[in-house]
């Protein structure tokens, strides 16, 4: 039986206003019975450096580490991208646990095989 199809969520931003989307998006997918995935790419990835995710709160949401947390518990998988870390001169620095450091090309399988993809 053929693997069910994703929805892939891509983060290329640090912006505080745009780390909610793809996770609220992942958590509803996962909701409806779909799978839900989400890579981290370029400047995307600051994000996921231990205390960033936690010290952004916007509005009445929880913050964004609650957010990554809630949805990790439901199943949504998290990728990093390795090339973006070593663009960053991250190659030794760690990031929050539960996420995958993947290969660049690992984003254009999911892209192909994902039943849609949205960026942010």
């Amino acid at each position: 039986m053929p693997e069910k199809k994703f929805i892939l969520y891509v983060q290329t931003s640090d912006a505080p206003e745009r780390q909610y989307s793809p996770l609220v998006l992942a958590q509803t997918a996962t909701a409806m019975g779909l799978n839900a995935k989400v890579y981290y790419l370029g400047m995307g990835l600051k994000i996921l450096l231990p205390g960033a995710a936690e010290a952004i709160k916007m509005g009445s949401f929880p913050t964004v580490k609650e957010m990554m947390d809630k949805a990790m518990k439901m199943g949504v998988e998290f990728y990093v991208c390795e090339a973006s870390k070593q663009m960053l001169g991250w190659d030794k620095v760690a990031l929050i646990p539960g996420v995958k450091i993947v290969g660049a090309g690992t984003l254009n399988d999911l892209a192909l095989d994902a039943g849609a993809a949205m960026w942010f």
